[in-house]
This record gives structure tokens, C-alpha cells and sequence, in this order.
């Protein structure tokens, strides 16, 4: 029986890897139809057990971490300044690295920009693209300005051509587009397969390691946002980067989930033109709506994405209903402005729950985190008072639901980003900074949302009766 059972072919899903005793015409684990597929038996379950010995002829004996030349570890500079602030100054020699994002967010034409640029500086790169033809890059590349006379193309989908070329010639910069595109004719399953993917980065990567150059694999998304393919794929990867950002909008962000040679909270703006995409060194411009005419139900904060100050500017329009009150939301979470809607009804005296409620940030920015919850309730305050907030005023806070404001993390260097766009004063809860502000900054500290009001909107009421 047991000899039986041994012998008896198993089943696998080429998607996720799944296994089972019989065929079936759905995966159990990612419910794929049509994936199940049977995999070859095993003549003898121990024969196929791995066993490995311990190796007399060592190449080289164990050092002492101190007498371990680092040198080679060392960033390399790309030439394009935000890909670099992400990965910790450049891409390490033999080091591999996925940066992964939804389909059309901008991930070729970002890595064939710092393909071009790596190679203007004396690199030898090559761009291997298992998706497009030459031709159709080479159109890219004429669009964008990425011609570089060390930037070598070729359009290859199998993997045993690609780590030929890697063979022939020894590269700087290897680029492939995209890891589950590329296929090895010695592993069962089709392109994007868990087997194939295993292979294809695993063979990528022995080849980094040997030759001494860096690698950028491109990789899909699934629906959930998550990296398509096997999990071991961002495990055996050193760097695994997500390149973000709205469709229908100009920013993008680039920023590292797993870094093993820098910093994983730092974030690299861009900005997508039809001339490519193109770094943001100060991304502020983008989250202000820049006019000159200040109008009801604005409110300047700044949010730290990773390590990194942005302006964000916060807009609510409150109106009267005609029926059931709507909350719409962009930019902001939905959850917490219902929160806070209820939180001025509460503790303040403002109603606004028989009222339409419209809040949104300018530029696409994302104000999700707690400490914008002072602006949304100030932009909503001002805007169902008809009163424009004082200029050039940094709100920061976070609302309890006691109405009370919590600090925020971060605040000092919130401050500074605010005085560099020319902010005068700021409004933040009492606690929060750890040193003095910056010259030319007034700071005003308020406990709870009721101060916060009577010191920004109840001045300017009492001035408009008395006019």
C-alpha cells in the first residue's frame, strides 16, 4: 500500500503551486480553473529525496566579519536622483531588484529613463524586454531621450537567450521587462506560472551574483495589488520596490517595501509628462491649487509619506440637502470624515449631518493618516461658515473622539516644510514640538476642536457682523 501510494501521480496548480492526490478542474488554494495540471511521479519517494553531504574542498575558508571588504557593497549612482534617494544611493553591484506596479502606471518607462542615464555615465547596460519589440522601444526611448550609446536592447522571451547575451558580454545594468513574461523551455507550465517564475528569477539572479551586475526586474500586479507569482519571488529579490500612483493623474511614487542595502521608508516622487517620467525633487506644487483668491473650505497640513514632508491642501464643500446627506470622499478616508462629522455635532455645535459633505485634496495627494484630521475638520468648519481660514496657516492635529487633539509624529519637521513654502503660523495641538520652530513661524497651540474654531473662524465671524 505504502509503495502504492508513493508511486501515485500527484497533481499541481501552475498558478499558485497548490497540490493534490487526484485531478481537479479547480485550484483549491487560488481557485483557477483549467490549472491543475499532473506532475511527473516520483519511481522511488526516497530515491527522489535530496541528500547532501558536507563538501571537504572548500574554495575558501570563513573570515572574520571585521576583515570583510565592504567596497563592493556600495551604492552606484543611476543619475536619476529620486530612483536613488529610494534604493539608498544607488543599486548595489550584483544586487536584484522587483519594482512592481499596475499595468500602464509608467514601470518601463521609468526603468528605461535610468537605463539611459546609467548608461551616459560610462555603464554598459543591457534592456532585455520580453513584452514589446525592439522597434516599439526604440519608439519609446526617441519620445523620451533615452538613447545612449552603451544601452544595448533585445527583445527576447525565453530565458536561455537572455542569460546567453548575459554570458557574451559582461553588463553593468541588466534590465528585464518583465520577470513573468520570460520563459526557460526546462520547467513545465506557462508564462507567469509559479514554477516559471521561481526559474526565471532564479536564474537571473545566480547570473547578478556571478557577473558582478545589478539587476531591476519588472513585475505585475494582481487585482488586490499584490505581486503576481510565487511569494519566494520578493524573499530571494534584495530590493522590492512598488511604483504607484492614479491613472488619470501626474504623480507617481516609488517607494521600497524591502530594502536590504538602505532605508524602506523613503519615497520617490515623479512625475509623468510626455516626455517620460520625470523625477520631483520638490513635489509641493502639484497639492496646491495655486490661485491667488482664497475661498471657503481650504486648509493647508502636511503629511509625512515615509520620511518625506508634503504639502497637502485640503478642500470641503458643505451644502444643504434635498434628501439623504451625501459624504464623498478623494484623497482622504471616507471613515475617518464621518467621524469627524460627527465630532463637530458633538462637541463643537456645527451641524452638518443634515448636510451633502464633499472633501477632497488638491493634486491627487493622499491625506489618510490621522494627523490631517484637524484640516478636514477646519476645511469643513470654514466651508459650512462661508469663512476663508487665515492665509498661509499650517493645521496639524489629530481628533479624539472626545473632540480632544492628540500630537502628531514628526511635527518639527512638518514645520520646517511649512516655512519653506512660506507659512507664517501654525495651529497644532500643545506637545507636539521637540524644538523651537523655525524664524519667522508663529505657533499657536490649541487643545481641543473647540479652540481650534473659536481662534481660527469665530474671529472673522464677529469682524463680518460687525461690517
Amino acid at each position: 500500500m505504502s509503495n502504492r501510494s508513493a508511486t501515485r501521480p500527484a497533481y499541481h496548480c501552475q498558478e499558485c503551486g497548490w497540490t493534490a492526490v487526484k485531478w481537479v478542474g479547480r485550484c483549491g488554494e487560488c481557485q483557477a480553473w483549467g490549472t491543475v495540471v499532473e506532475a511527473a511521479p516520483a519511481a522511488n519517494a526516497l530515491a527522489a529525496r535530496p541528500r547532501t553531504v558536507a563538501r571537504s574542498d572548500l574554495p575558501e575558508s570563513a573570515s572574520a566579519i571585521a576583515h570583510v571588504d565592504a567596497t563592493p557593497a556600495a551604492a552606484r549612482p543611476t543619475g536619476v536622483a529620486e530612483f536613488d534617494r529610494v534604493f539608498g544611493g544607488g543599486l548595489v553591484r550584483g544586487s536584484v531588484a522587483l519594482v512592481a506596479g499596475e499595468p500602464g502606471v509608467g514601470k518601463s518607462t521609468l526603468l528605461l529613463d535610468v537605463a539611459a542615464r546609467a548608461a551616459r555615465t560610462g555603464a554598459r547596460v543591457l534592456y532585455a524586454t520580453a513584452e514589446e519589440s525592439a522597434a516599439q522601444v526604440r519608439l519609446r526611448a526617441d519620445r523620451i531621450g533615452a538613447l545612449a550609446p552603451s544601452l544595448f536592447l533585445v527583445a527576447e522571451t525565453d530565458l536561455a537567450a537572455v542569460l546567453g547575451h548575459l554570458a557574451a558580454s559582461r553588463f553593468d545594468l541588466v534590465v528585464v521587462d518583465s520577470v513573468q513574461t520570460v520563459t526557460s523551455a526546462e520547467v513545465d507550465g506557462g508564462p507567469g506560472s509559479v514554477s516559471q517564475v521561481r526559474e526565471v528569477a532564479s536564474c537571473l539572479i545566480r547570473a547578478a551574483r556571478a557577473q558582478g551586475s545589478s539587476t531591476l526586474l519588472v513585475g505585475h500586479v494582481t487585482k488586490d495589488g499584490s505581486i503576481a507569482g510565487p511569494r519566494v519571488l520578493e524573499h530571494l529579490v534584495d530590493v522590492v520596490a512598488q511604483f504607484e500612483g492614479e491613472r488619470h493623474g501626474r504623480l507617481r511614487l516609488l517607494r521600497a517595501v524591502k530594502n536590504r542595502y538602505g532605508p524602506t521608508d523613503e519615497v520617490g516622487c515623479f512625475e509623468v509628462t510626455r516626455h517620460g517620467v520625470i523625477g520631483l525633487p520638490d513635489p509641493s506644487g502639484l497639492f496646491l491649487t495655486g490661485g491667488t483668491t482664497k475661498v471657503p473650505g481650504t486648509a493647508l497640513t502636511v503629511t509625512l509619506d515615509g520620511r518625506r514632508p508634503m504639502i497637502c491642501e485640503v478642500q470641503a464643500l458643505v451644502t444643504r440637502t434635498a434628501g439623504s446627506p451625501r459624504r464623498t470622499t478623494s484623497g482622504v478616508d471616507a471613515a475617518r470624515v464621518s467621524m469627524l462629522l460627527a465630532v463637530l455635532q458633538r462637541h463643537a455645535a456645527i451641524r452638518l449631518l443634515d448636510q451633502d459633505c464633499y472633501v477632497s485634496t488638491v493634486g491627487g495627494a493622499q491625506a489618510q493618516e490621522p494627523s490631517a484630521d484637524l484640516a478636514i475638520v477646519m476645511a469643513m468648519a470654514g466651508s459650512a461658515a462661508d469663512l476663508v481660514l487665515p492665509e498661509r496657516t499650517l493645521i496639524l492635529g489629530e481628533v479624539g473622539l472626545a473632540g480632544e487633539l492628540r500630537p502628531v509624529p514628526g511635527a518639527d519637521r512638518r514645520l520646517r516644510e511649512g516655512a519653506r513654502l512660506g507659512l507664517t503660523q501654525a495651529v497644532l495641538p500643545p506637545g507636539s514640538l521637540d524644538e523651537p520652530p523655525p524664524e519667522g513661524v508663529s505657533v499657536r497651540e490649541v487643545a481641543d476642536v473647540t479652540d481650534a474654531i473659536l481662534l481660527m473662524v469665530a474671529p472673522q465671524a464677529r469682524r463680518l457682523r460687525r461690517a
